[in-house]
């Protein structure tokens, strides 16, 4: 008779069991291995698992993220807010970090180097978890009261609103920072690469998530006051024009006053250059500063006002021009470029000229930097034209954030502008600006022996060719000697103006070279901002030594070269410095103009003993 089926065909689970019991000895080392293998499937399943829901998380985050930005695509009717979004992902989070605890994660995390990938994993779904829960979570809360507190006519703010929400902003500003901490110290570099790319891609989202929400947590404090919560607040806001470059980007052009009331604003006037040409600033910038840039007589010519990068020094001679202009006391003073503006009409649309031209977001550089120059050889006419391009925008950007259905992208707009320092800000009042100073926004030029690069362009001769000029640096960290370190820093600016089609305003030269110049050659003051405590070793220019103007600026040494750009041509600066042995790469100065400087740098190596 055939035997019963269960005795066919053994499975290879009770061999083993089997197996086992008949060698004794070996029973407990059979339990240990079961439950390794127990718990390894268990870490795969519910790593597999996690993965899923952090995915999701993701998946509405970006949606979200996009949904926000300018030009993004507007919400349908009846579509979660961003604060129901937000709390969708917390949930996944949360889920993720459930799955990645318990005995078998916690076990296996701390196995030496067997361990790092899930120490990695355990430790980003925890991060993942705070940081939708404690950041995003309240972020999304604020903004959206903020947002729907805001008024429909001119852009009113409910600035106790905004005032209510500071603890919360400055807690979760706090909190970003923490998980950005704990993120870094993860393992890196483990046997999984998956693991290790969970690891980068969160701490890429933490770099934008944590100087978002300090600025989040600075305007909640700074905002009421600065909008005149206690009382009305009036501000100088100036037009740089990048075609000519300057040390906080470009040419003090056209400028209006804003004015600031329990969050209502609203521009007073709006006037040219020529109203303050003539007048001259009482005010003080120290020893250091007139050695540096007196002989430009910044504070008594208002197109010299901003040649150093330093921007609290150009708002300062703002205001003290203004009070002696117009007698008005002033309570900071904001700049804005072009490239700004482009910025901002992305999110609250085009505006309209008196003569029916359509300033956009993609023409407004371009128009107001290069074709207005012959659509109006005339001067008077031209200066007036900048006035109505400056006007027409201001009233959009006015009626955009009065505009529920742009207010959040104009908002987030704004945001970026101020990121990149495109925008910046200066508050007469004390307290105001030592929170404004530690931002891009404030433009300041930091002091301090961390290492630093900047390269900084002034216009030397009365061209606005500065339109046309691409920028190059390259940053490299070399050997430690005994005097310190060796870097080397090779900057090229290259002049693409055309050779004719140029309208005479654009290249004629006030600076009356002894040599003779073509039409679209260009002359620049070039400096060279360097490390606190850095030594020139040796200078060139196109390979020649060269000998270079050395001044210091807020403790940074500072060389500049004046030098002939001709049209089509391309020059280069090398410094070979000494610098205070440091492992960390330099922070750079940005200054902005029509194109962006293009920079590399090499990471330094330690310095041995």
């Amino acid at each position: 008779m055939p035997r019963p089926e269960r005795g066919l065909a053994p499975s290879i689970a009770d061999r083993a069991v089997r197996w086992c019991r008949r060698r004794p000895v070996l029973a407990a080392w059979c339990a240990v291995t079961g439950l390794v293998l127990a718990g390894a499937a268990w870490i795969a399943v519910t790593g597999l698992l996690a993965r899923h829901e952090l995915q999701a998380a993701q998946r509405t985050l970006e949606s979200l993220r996009h949904r926000a930005a300018p030009g993004g695509p507007a919400a349908a009717p009846g579509t979660r807010t961003p604060a129901d979004a937000v709390r969708d992902a917390a949930a996944r989070a949360a889920e993720a970090h459930r799955l990645t605890t318990g005995p078998a994660w916690y076990t296996a995390a701390h196995l030496p180097v067997l361990g790092d990938p899930v120490r990695t994993v355990r430790g980003a779904a925890e991060a993942a978890d705070r940081l939708t829960r404690d950041v995003l979570s309240p972020l999304a809360d604020t903004a959206g009261e903020l947002v729907a507190g805001a008024g429909a006519d001119g852009g009113h703010l409910d600035l106790s609103a905004l005032r209510r929400a500071a603890p919360a902003l400055h807690a979760a500003s706090r909190h970003a920072s923490e998980v950005r901490a704990d993120v870094a110290a993860l393992p890196r570099g483990t046997w999984l690469p998956a693991a290790d790319r969970a690891r980068a891609l969160l701490a890429g989202q933490l770099d934008l998530v944590v100087p978002a929400t300090a600025e989040a947590a600075v305007a909640a404090r700074l905002m009421p006051s600065m909008l005149g919560e206690r009382g009305p607040r009036r501000y100088l806001v100036v037009f740089e024009n990048t075609a000519e470059a300057r040390g906080t980007g470009g040419l003090p052009g056209a400028f209006a006053i804003l004015t600031a009331d329990r969050g209502r604003l609203g521009f007073e006037r709006f006037g040219n250059d020529g109203e303050l040409a003539k007048v001259r600033a009482s005010v003080d910038l120290g020893a250091e500063y007139t050695a540096m840039h007196g002989r430009h007589a910044p504070t008594g010519v208002w197109v010299n006002s901003n040649v150093s990068p330093h921007f609290p020094h150009a708002a300062r001679i703002w205001s003290a021009m203004w009070r002696a202009h117009s007698g008005q006391r002033l309570d900071g003073a904001f700049a804005l470029d072009p490239g700004a503006l482009a910025g901002l009409l992305t999110a609250a649309g085009p505006a309209k000229l008196p003569d029916g031209t359509s300033v956009t977001a993609a023409n407004v550089v371009d128009l107001t930097e290069r074709t207005s120059y012959a659509a109006f050889p005339d001067t008077v006419e031209r200066k007036a034209f900048f006035l109505d391009v400056a006007r027409a925008t201001s009233e959009v950007l006015l009626d955009g954030a009065g505009d529920p259905a742009r207010r959040s992208a104009l908002f987030a707009a704004l945001r970026g502008q101020l990121r990149e320092g495109r925008v910046k800000v200066w508050s007469a009042h004390p307290s105001e600006q030592r929170e404004l100073a530690s931002h891009p926004f404030g433009g300041v030029l930091p002091d301090g022996p961390a290492p630093f690069a900047g390269l900084v362009v002034n216009n030397a001769a009365g061209t606005k060719l500065d339109f046309y000029l691409d920028r190059r640096m390259d940053w490299r960290a070399g050997r430690c000697t005994a005097a310190g370190r060796e870097v080397t820093v090779t900057a090229s600016l290259t002049n693409r103006a055309p050779g004719s089609g140029l309208p005479a305003y654009v290249t004629q030269r006030v600076d009356r070279p002894p040599y003779r110049t073509r039409p679209g050659d260009n002359r620049l003051l070039v400096s060279y901002y360097a490390t606190e405590g850095a030594r020139l070793a040796r200078a060139t220019v196109d390979g020649r030594p060269a000998m270079l103007n050395q001044m210091t600026e807020r403790g940074h040494p500072v060389y500049t070269v004046d030098m002939e750009l001709p049209r089509g041509a391309t020059r280069t600066l090398v410094l070979e410095l000494l610098e205070r042995p440091s492992d960390r790469p330099p922070l750079l100065l940005h200054q902005r103009l029509v194109q962006p400087l293009r920079f590399t740098a090499r990471p330094p190596g330690p310095c041995d003993g």
